[in-house]
Order: structure tokens, then sequence, then C-alpha cells
């Protein structure tokens, strides 16, 4: 890890008020250290963690990806109701979900139109509208 990228991903946590330990630092700069968007699941970041030679639990990587969601700074996507990803970029967006690799890539949204969803029942409002596609290779 470049000390570049431990300072963005330093910064990223600091912007949201989360005090940069030692674990949060390493897993923030394998998630936003080079600027670039990702999605991943607690496994493939605790799996990235031991290879860049740190040392986090899995419990650990799962507590602080729920405590990043908390703080504004993932979003989570849920696919099939079992299993969590978690994106570093938090706008609105629609995703590709390939069934074949079990990945989850930004779908455009320039491209995705929604002109009506279902009122929501008496006493609740809609909170966010997700939207995966799942794709097979052919």
């Amino acid at each position: 890890m470049t000390r570049q990228a431990i300072e963005t991903g330093t910064k990223w946590l600091t912007s949201a008020g989360l005090r940069p330990t030692r674990q949060r630092v390493a897993l923030a700069t394998l998630l936003v250290g080079d600027g670039q968007h990702r999605h991943v699941t607690a496994e493939s970041l605790f799996s990235a963690t031991k290879d860049s030679g740190e040392s986090v639990s899995l419990a650990t990587v799962y507590n602080t990806l729920r405590a990043f969601c908390d703080a504004g700074l993932l979003q989570e996507v849920m696919v099939d109701g079992s299993k969590s990803y978690f994106d570093t970029n938090t706008h609105d967006h629609p995703h590709f979900f390939w069934e074949d690799d079990q990945t989850l890539t930004d779908a455009p949204a320039d491209e995705l139109e929604i002109t009506r969803v279902p009122d929501a029942p008496e006493g609740a409002e809609i909170a966010s509208v997700d939207v995966v596609i799942r794709l097979r290779r052919t």
C-alpha cells in the first residue's frame, strides 16, 4: 500500500467522522486508496486484506463494513437475500449481477427508465429502489 493510498483511505474515514484505527485504515485503503469504485463482499475484502499482509479477522471485516455503511461511506447491495455486496459508489445507480462468476458491476444509469413504482402501503414511505439486473453469459 502506497503512502498516497493510505492517506486517501484515512481522509475517506475522517470525512465521515470515523476514527482511523489501524484496521479501518487498512480496509479503507483497499476500498478507495486508488480512487476507483469497487464492489466487494466481506469475504473478498478479507482475502484482499490477507494478500496485502494485513492481519484483520473476518469478523472485523464484517463489523467494519457495517460501520462504513452506517456512516454513509458504502452502499450495501443485497443479491438473493443472502449475499451482500458493498459498493463504494453511494449514488443511486443500477447494477448488473453476473451469475456465472457471482460478481457485481455498475449498469449504465442513463439507460434505465423507471416510469412508475407501486405506492407504499399506509404508514410507510419508499426509502429507495434498488435495481439488480441478473446476467448469464451466452
